[in-house]
């Protein structure tokens, strides 16, 4: 849905179709699933539950959706079809939320919900409830029926978060604005049970992207303690270079069953970044960066440039390649940067601004070739090319920091008084 479009009320979604890009029906929409968050934030709606074929329910991530309206709900063709089990710090909209007694702030006075309304955020690919149908009054069919009325979410109480034992729901609730390498440095320090704890109550996408920035025992330490299945919807959810070595960690039959777990097209790009040494382009690259074929245009360019999971060193060039587009691609053409985005108009074809001066990197340059590469053309990526010329990746620099970094210094406080700047 773009940004500025009309607010869906859940009731609308009950039941509809989920169809692929192709037209083809999926399933049908059972439930929403939605996170509380602390402060009267309102709920972030991490996705849907589908029913397929099957009867089976699965999960679907917005992330995936690219469409919902009141009458069809639109995917990326990408489902993983294992079945669905909620989260400790997971509610159905339609079986949670729905019917609640809640308190109106303003007044105190008790309202029924009847129905929540979703939103898509601004230039965002994340969805919340941000308003409630309530109706005033005391709950009961054969009670008259009072006022009903939409208001904020902010605006009632009694959907708060409930303790049960020494539960992490809270806990991760506090980490909603935290960015990922302070999580970890939270997680870090923990016993290894409640480390376990929170890992469990955390999403696939946020838990990947917190183990991506702990130190490598601890990644494999968490890893082991989730359900198989979920290890390896995890893995799916990391950036391949990050999973390939998390995996190279692990004990070759357990690779191997993780890797069989995964989606298909997921596990190929990690035994594909498996299969070269460590400290080599190759076993240093990401296989997803931005590939655009010669017929791209600058505006086709920038809105790859503006996704919000790109990190700022993927976003920074793009790389033309003849088809096909994803890696292992077609012959490589050369870079666009970034800032020649911005100088050209947006119907400008890339292949007419492409870099072809900057050379690529070989698959088996050593570590120290790609730093110095970096560091002479004071690039933040470089592109890997294989000898066939196809683009098989790109280096970024945070991956290389990585590298040259002692291994302990995910251990060093990361609020020391350099890095915050005496605030």
């Amino acid at each position: 849905m773009a940004a500025g479009a009309p607010r869906i009320f859940v009731s609308h979604l009950s039941g509809v179709p989920v169809f692929d890009p192709n037209g083809d029906q999926v399933g049908r929409v059972r439930d929403l699933v939605a996170m509380l968050r602390v402060g009267g934030r309102p709920p972030r709606l991490l996705g849907l539950v589908v029913e397929v074929v099957s009867r089976r329910r699965i999960f679907l991530p917005m992330t995936r959706v690219t469409g919902v309206e009141s009458g069809q709900v639109i995917t990326t063709g990408v489902i993983n079809m294992r079945r669905f089990e909620q989260r400790p710090t997971e509610r159905l909209v339609l079986g949670e939320l729905l019917d609640r007694r809640v308190t109106l702030v303003a007044s105190g006075e008790e309202v029924t919900v009847l129905d929540v309304a979703i939103q898509q955020l601004p230039a965002r690919r994340d969805w919340e409830i941000d308003r409630i149908f309530v109706r005033k009054g005391k709950s009961g069919a054969l009670r008259r029926r009072g006022e009903a009325l939409t208001v904020e979410w902010s605006a009632v109480t009694g959907f708060s978060l409930e303790e049960h034992g020494q539960g992490a729901e809270n806990l991760v609730a506090t980490f909603e604005q935290m960015r990922p390498a302070d999580v970890a440095n939270v997680l870090h320090h923990l016993t290894p049970k409640r480390r376990a704890e929170v890992a469990n109550a955390l999403d696939d996408d946020r838990l990947a992207d917190v183990l991506e920035e702990l130190p490598e025992d601890e990644q494999v330490e968490i890893l082991g303690k989730l359900k198989e299945e979920r290890a390896a919807d995890v893995l799916e959810a990391m950036d391949p270079d990050d999973a390939a070595d998390l995996l190279s960690e692990l004990p070759e039959d357990d690779k191997e069953r993780l890797l069989t777990l995964m989606q298909p097209d997921d596990a190929a790009d990690v035994r594909r970044l498996l299969s070269y040494e460590e400290n080599t382009a190759g076993g240093l690259m990401t296989t997803e960066p931005i590939v655009l074929r010669p017929d791209a245009t600058v505006a086709d360019a920038l809105a790859r440039v503006r996704q919000a999971d790109l990190s700022p060193a993927l976003a920074a060039q793009v790389y033309v390649c003849r088809p096909p587009d994803e890696t292992p691609t077609g012959k490589y053409l050369g870079t666009v940067h970034f800032q020649r985005l911005l100088r050209d108009p947006p119907f400008t074809l890339v292949s007419s601004i492409v870099d072809t001066d900057l050379p690529p990197l070989r698959p088996d340059a050593s570590l120290p070739a790609v730093t110095t590469h970096l560091a002479a053309y004071n690039m933040v990526a470089v592109p890997v090319v294989d000898e066939s010329g196809s683009l098989l990746g790109a280096v970024t620099v945070d991956d290389v920091l990585d590298h040259l970094l002692p291994d302990d210094w995910r251990e060093t406080d990361f609020h020391s008084e350099e890095a915050v700047g005496g605030r």
